[in-house]
């Protein structure tokens, strides 16, 4: 049996043009057009990538977007008072701060600043803390375990009672994730590097969401056949056939496991571009949440 690809490219392009239409329709009412600031600190040239992706993606959906860059030497008070700043522009919707920060910067300090209104990158505390509570709804939910639970409920509309593993408790999108799959009334069990006889943990999981950073470390008889398995980690491993001289891989060994799963995401083109799909759909919320 081979899996069933769960392409999330095509899927985050869709959400990517309805996020257009509704953009398009918010400013033909003579509503304002969402706007998204990024801050980034320093220079790190993936961070950079990222950046300049989300840009573009702002720009095709119609969605203004500006960007803030402040050099590695910025002070704590300086990023903090440019998040001050941003907060306070109305043209401004949505804040996102590039992680990771420079080290000596207080990483948690700077997300607590961001106004909870803007905040669509959804770390802010308060939104985590919403999302953790039964009963209480989070203005934003983060962009990737959001699109990691998109992608699960295209192939799996009833959650409830499943049985979901997720390997990895990061607060980008482990913990994010097993939230999630609790609210779906999932069982959820947390995996991570202190957990005893972790294939054969996996191997009871009707759902596997694999966030642990460690290229291919799941196998093919890790997986529960037939198991839906979305595969977050994103990997540079070396490879000298290749132009670049590496090439990038999941944390699930994809040969092995797309022969036991029943379905299964690519790295990459799996859940990369759901994230920005997220993010351009999160800013819009920010829009139409500033209108009330």
């Amino acid at each position: 049996m081979t899996a069933e690809l769960l392409d999330g490219k095509s899927i985050a392009e869709d959400i990517r043009s309805k996020v257009k239409i509704e953009v398009e329709n918010r400013v033909k009412k003579g509503k304002s057009v969402p706007g998204l600031a990024t801050l980034l600190v320093g220079e790190n040239p993936a961070s950079q990538v990222y950046v300049r992706s989300k840009h573009k993606a702002c720009q095709e959906a119609g969605i203004l977007s500006f960007g803030y860059d402040l050099p590695a030497t910025a002070s704590q008070e300086d990023v903090e008072n440019l998040v001050k700043q941003l907060n306070q522009d109305p043209k401004i919707h949505g804040i996102l701060v590039q992680l990771p920060l420079p080290s000596g910067l207080d990483e948690e300090r700077v997300l607590n600043m961001i106004s909870i209104e803007k905040d669509v990158d959804g770390f802010h505390p308060l939104n985590i803390g919403r999302l953790a509570q039964k009963g209480r709804d989070p203005l934003f939910i983060p962009c990737t375990p959001a699109g990691t639970m998109y992608l699960i409920e295209k192939v799996m509309p009833k959650i409830e009672g499943k049985n979901a593993v997720v390997l990895g408790r990061s607060n980008i999108v482990g913990m994010p994730v097993a939230l999630l799959l609790v609210r779906a009334n999932a069982t959820v069990t947390i995996c991570h590097s202190r957990t005893k006889n972790l294939p054969e943990v996996i191997r009871q999981a009707d759902i596997l969401v694999a966030a642990v950073g460690k290229p291919e470390m799941v196998k093919g008889d890790w997986v529960k056949p037939g198991a839906v398995v979305i595969d977050v980690g994103i990997n540079r491993v070396d490879d000298p056939t290749q132009k670049r001289g590496y090439r990038l891989v999941g944390d699930v060994d994809f040969d092995e496991v797309k022969e036991v799963a029943g379905v299964i995401t690519p790295v990459p083109g799996g859940v990369g571009p759901m994230t920005i799909a997220m993010l351009l759909t999160n800013t819009l919320r920010a829009a139409e949440l500033a209108d009330k």
